[in-house]
């Protein structure tokens, strides 16, 4: 599935304000010459965007205009992502997850660089590990009701939409084993 740009629809909706009226602002502040956090700071003081809106504008802006492509970052890079719910709780998801990996040393051929690495807190376990290529997997579990468990990933620092589809396709074949 390929990325697709961000909804200005949805924009709309969640800020109550017209995509046209959020161009004309943005044109008026000149945010064709702006930074990604400036342009969202800019937003943000109308009142009229959340900070998370206001990122989104921003990123829809930027897509927009060229300057950034649907699902790259800031920094130029991409990322895939992939979820799954399970039955359990987020320990025996983590545990799962563990399980299934064991004790790998690359990941459809590049090498585990550091980690992988797991952490928690009193709502969230968190797995992670870089890879020798540069970029980086992050993971976490959170109980859900009904006894189950959610499942996020996150691979990041990826080189171009084409890896980033490759590593979704991967991560979303390894998640259905559990």
């Amino acid at each position: 599935m390929a990325t697709r740009p961000i909804s200005t629809a949805a924009i709309e909706k969640g800020t109550a304000r017209s995509w046209q009226d959020w161009l004309a602002f943005l044109g008026s502040i000149g945010a064709d010459q702006l930074s990604h956090k400036e342009i969202a700071e800019r937003v943000a003081a109308t009142g009229d965007a959340s900070g998370w809106w206001s990122q989104s504008i921003a990123v829809a802006y930027e897509q927009q205009i060229g300057r950034r492509r649907p699902g790259q970052r800031g920094d130029g890079t991409y990322q895939a992502t992939a979820s799954r719910t399970i039955s359990g709780t987020m320990d025996e998801a983590l545990v799962a997850w563990t399980a299934l990996i064991g004790k790998r040393e690359a990941f459809d051929g590049v090498a585990v660089e550091r980690g992988p690495e797991t952490s928690g807190s009193q709502d969230f376990r968190y797995w992670r590990c870089a890879l020798a290529d540069g970029s980086r997997v992050a993971m976490s579990f959170n109980d859900k009701d009904g006894g189950r468990a959610a499942i996020g990933l996150g691979h990041e620092r990826l080189a171009s939409p084409a890896d980033a589809e490759h590593w979704r396709a991967f991560w979303k074949e390894l998640l259905a084993r559990l």
